[in-house]
């Protein structure tokens, strides 16, 4: 089944020259986040001239350290890889009117899940990776879940449901890396190390599950262009009502989209846990499920898109570390310019302003990325 991709449309903008008309949004798709992105460095690049460098010289050092040598393009793809899935994450939510704000808590959750499927069992390879990843897909899907039926069926708000859980997942794996799955004799919070036949294994600079993201994001590409469950979420995300009525149960789809999107933020952090860290340390897992959402919003809720986002978001993350050595910056700088490219590409205001287009306003994020 071909089904119109919601992502590629804009119902804020109309031309009476259909040529133009269909060629618009595929602009305004690449247009806003270039332009976003290029705006936070220039602001980026004004706060590292303030410290007294170079801004350019700066951005140099961040993206040579980051790109210059396969050990940096290997740190790349590691990098990139949990924000890959936790950017599908969100970008499920976001195609089905849903904002789903608890990656974090769901990758945690599927984090710590994958490292004890990891340690706690004795399989050979072609079983045991599989097994673990898919544990901690479950433990993420459980746990959207719970903002999934509130959201379904008692018209509880995800946001706010997703923001709270966030907070109990980090004290629940907290006090599981601490006490019942901690290491024995060790004063580190953290599990034991996952058996070697769990490890995730790199193909030279390559790592196995930077391939395994650029999979499930090819999939979710055709899933929601090609498929009838796809287009039962696209057309939920932009008209519940007129979902309903066409006989597509609301309800059932949008608990159902809640549930892949922590499967693949559980994916997120096992991915993490089983190729990168080899165990779960909840310090690890800082911040990648937050950095979905900057991912998703840049991609334009675009699954291929992710991939160039998380690219982008991973370089930053990678070549952060070397700034404050070479050229002594603080590398939060690389925070801030995050954060401002998430505001310049998450406000129509502003991306109207930026393309002097004129468009209707959308009734919310949630809502309105489904057809953006």
């Amino acid at each position: 089944m071909s089904v119109t991709d919601p992502a590629q449309t804009d119902l804020g903008y109309t031309d009476p020259n259909p040529m133009r008309a269909g060629r618009w949004p595929r602009v305004q798709a690449v247009a806003i986040p270039v332009v976003s992105v290029l705006l936070a460095f220039a602001l980026g690049g004004i706060l590292i001239g303030l410290q007294g460098v170079n801004p350019l010289y700066a951005y140099w050092v961040l993206f040579q350290n980051a790109l210059g040598s396969s050990e940096g393009l290997l740190r790349v793809m590691e990098k990139s890889t949990p924000l890959i899935l936790t950017g599908l994450a969100v970008t499920i939510g976001l195609r089905t009117g849903l904002f789903n704000i608890g990656a974090q808590g769901q990758l945690l959750v599927g984090a710590i899940g994958a490292a004890w499927a990891g340690y706690n069992f004795q399989l050979p390879a072609l079983v045991h990776i599989p097994f673990a990843i898919v544990f901690g897909m479950l433990c993420g899907a459980a746990w959207a879940s719970i903002a999934g039926v509130l959201r379904a069926y008692r018209s509880v708000s995800e946001v706010i449901t997703t923001i709270m859980l966030n907070a109990v997942a980090i004290a629940l794996v907290d006090y599981l890396a601490s006490r019942p799955l901690k290491e024995p004799d060790q004063p580190i919070t953290r599990t034991p190390p996952v058996a070697e036949s769990a490890a995730l294994p790199d193909f030279g600079i390559v790592p196995s599950g930077f391939l395994i993201a650029l999979a499930v994001a090819i999939f979710f590409s055709w899933f929601l262009t090609r498929t009838n469950q796809g287009f039962r979420f696209n057309t939920v995300g932009m008209n519940p009502s007129a979902a309903n009525y066409a006989g597509i149960g609301v309800k059932k789809t949008i608990f159902l989209a809640m549930a892949v999107s922590g499967a693949l933020a559980g994916m997120g952090g096992a991915v993490e846990t089983l190729g990168i860290t080899g165990r779960f340390e909840p310090t690890f897992n800082a911040g990648l499920g937050f950095d979905g959402i900057t991912i998703a919003l840049l991609a334009r809720a675009n699954p291929i898109a992710t991939i160039p986002a998380a690219l982008l978001v991973g370089t930053l993350r990678s070549g952060a570390a070397t700034l404050q050595f070479e050229t002594g910056i603080e590398p939060e700088v690389v925070d801030v310019i995050l954060a401002l490219t998430l505001l310049f590409v998450a406000a129509p205001i502003v991306s109207r302003l930026l393309l002097r287009k004129k468009a209707q306003k959308r009734t919310s994020v949630g809502s309105g990325w489904g057809g953006a």
